[in-house]
């Protein structure tokens, strides 16, 4: 149970999620938009959070879209994680997010709440970054459409009372080669001690990692000693670790020699499977 009590909205428009948001901030309430709910009522429950507001965005038919429109692929930020891996959809993303939580947690989980929320993994934007994604933003006076990278890095990037609608993909990547890696440290559901996706575009490899560093990452520097070709697969992913964005994060899923020596291996399975095209 929540220990405070809060005021509870439901939206059916985006219009009217952004309104109500303005009015609740302007009496000071420090309102939440709300995805699946689960991070909120597990932050709250230990006082982590505290909002007299919550507007609920399931009711938005935008934030539901989960669907191919004509070379697009749609994801609404409010789909959860069991409908986004059972429909097929994007492969790659699924298997990113068929992990995260056991199955009764994923039927809450939502997209947009995995990738905004508080903990560091974050493991579904792995797929987005590596696709360009763009991300329909709205709030302030207008609906916007930026690239992922704009407003991601290491976290969601979001002015306050913005949310995000949909994610916007392109179709291509629903089908190109791919390999996605969770190691954990005991369970098969669990944090990672590394999580890595990979795709393989226009003969070269696109990789993205959460649990490596403190936060979710895809590198333009590691991706250029992913692909240096003419050097061996051991000095390419040596060359890579080198080029990670933060130290290797140690701690009690994992020391930070241990995660490098799984991310090598990693890396190397990686590059053999891509550069043989079979998905993993």
């Amino acid at each position: 149970m929540i220990p405070y009590n809060f005021d509870y909205y439901r939206p059916d428009t985006i219009d009217e999620a952004v309104q109500i948001f303005k009015q609740l901030d302007r009496e000071n309430k420090n309102p939440l938009y709300c995805g699946g709910g689960s991070e909120i009522i597990s932050m709250a429950r230990v006082h982590n959070i505290h909002t007299r507001a919550v507007i609920d965005l399931k009711a938005i038919p935008e934030n539901n879209v989960l669907e191919f429109q004509g070379d697009k692929l749609v994801i609404g930020s409010s789909v959860t994680l069991s409908r986004i891996s059972e429909s097929k959809l994007y492969p790659l993303l699924g298997k990113s997010s068929g992990r995260i939580a056991d199955h009764t947690m994923q039927c809450k989980i939502t997209l947009g709440g995995n990738i905004g929320g508080t903990i560091i993994y974050r493991e579904s934007v792995l797929p987005l970054l590596l696709s360009d994604s763009d991300v329909v933003i709205a709030g302030g006076n207008k609906i916007k459409q930026v690239s992922i990278h704009e407003v991601f890095n290491e976290r969601l990037l979001l002015s306050r009372g913005e949310f995000i609608v949909q994610f916007i993909i392109g179709k291509e990547y629903a089908t190109l080669p791919f390999v996605h890696v969770k190691k954990t440290k005991n369970e098969k559901i669990d944090y990672p001690l590394i999580s890595i996706a990979a795709i393989k575009k226009d003969n070269s490899i696109r990789f993205a990692s959460s649990g490596v560093c403190p936060f979710p990452f895809r590198s333009s520097q590691v991706e250029e000693c992913l692909n240096a070709k003419d050097d061996p697969l051991e000095v390419r992913a040596a060359n890579a670790i080198k080029c990670l964005p933060s130290p290797i994060l140690n701690d009690l899923s994992g020391t930070s020699s241990y995660r490098k020596f799984v991310l090598m291996n990693t890396l190397i399975s990686t590059l053999e499977t891509l550069e043989g095209c079979r998905n993993a």
